[in-house]
């Protein structure tokens, strides 16, 4: 039986593999989620110490847990995906479709991961390290949740609103209803980029029958619902800085992030999806920030 040709380009030894694996989740973008994370971390740390400085040791075991977890879940989600991206010519590039890296050392670097997540999390204390597994069970679950729900968006959004919530039990040591304004005003962000993020694969989730809201309203049906979400996102984090009471630095924040957004739907709003990424990743990476810094020195001159 003849056996298909190794493409030329495919990655040689360890470090070649793992650059490949980095490239393939696009680890530069782990900063996604990263400025909510802190920003729960710094109010529940505020609850001890008027500076919301939770101390280095939690730091590092928090970031530890945002990079292995995304970093699980994004390798993983291309195993899922390798026989719908096959099949879709924006994506038969990726490294799994195109035979660059085999499916064996990628589930290793997800086992990996997922060891050091849960590994980061009993180091942090006795309920991150309980509720570490269900955390990783339901960001590895999104990866399949498009075969069957329209709420795959709303999915990705739960998997990253996970993160202030993770991190004020990180520094807390209990579960309480604080950071749930902010988990929820995530859950709409990613929701709706997400959402925006889909219209790329339109025409090719209905051929294979995958379900997505872009796919069920039609472009600007999708693209209603994702300003719904954004602004009740907005709404959302005008709530949480009141009743946390981050003051004026936060609202200034909160415009700003406002009117990042108002750029992002206008880039997609003619249809021009060749500018989806700069909507996706750079504008939606500084609205992250904006709200944190705004956070921080809420906290900070409070």
């Amino acid at each position: 039986m003849n056996t298909p040709p190794v493409p030329a380009d495919t990655p040689r030894g360890f470090l070649g593999r793992l650059r490949a694996v980095l490239d393939m989740i696009a680890f530069h973008h782990t900063l996604f989620a990263l400025p909510f994370a802190l920003l729960g971390m710094m109010l529940a740390a505020r609850e001890r110490s008027p500076a919301g400085w939770p101390g280095w040791g939690t730091l590092l075991l928090i970031l530890g847990c945002m990079v292995t977890a995304r970093s699980a879940a994004m390798a993983y989600n291309r195993i899922a995906d390798q026989d719908i991206d096959a099949t879709n010519p924006r994506t038969a590039g990726r490294h799994l479709p195109a035979g660059l890296l085999d499916r064996t050392w990628v589930y290793g670097f997800v086992f990996v991961n997922a060891c050091f997540f849960i590994l980061f999390a009993v180091l942090l204390g006795p309920t991150p390290g309980r509720l570490s597994p269900a955390a990783l069970a339901w960001i590895l679950g999104y990866s399949h949740a498009k075969r069957f729900t329209v709420a795959s968006h709303f999915w990705l959004g739960l998997s990253l609103a996970i993160a202030p919530v993770g991190a004020w039990v990180a520094v807390t040591g209990h579960l309480t209803a604080a950071p749930w304004l902010l988990a929820v005003a995530v859950l709409f962000w990613v929701g709706g980029f997400d959402i925006i993020y889909s219209l790329q694969d339109l025409d090719h989730d209905r051929r294979r029958g995958l379900h997505s809201l872009a796919a069920k309203l039609g472009p600007q049906g999708a693209l209603w619902l994702a300003a719904a979400c954004h602004a009740a996102m907005i709404v959302t984090l005008a709530l949480f800085g009141e009743l946390r009471e981050l003051g004026l630095p936060f609202r200034l924040g909160l415009i700003l992030a406002s009117l990042l957004l108002l750029w992002e739907h206008r880039v997609v709003r003619g249809g021009d999806l060749a500018r989806i990424d700069l909507a996706f990743f750079r504008l939606n990476s500084w609205v992250g920030v904006a709200v944190f810094v705004a956070g921080a020195l809420g906290i900070v001159l409070a």
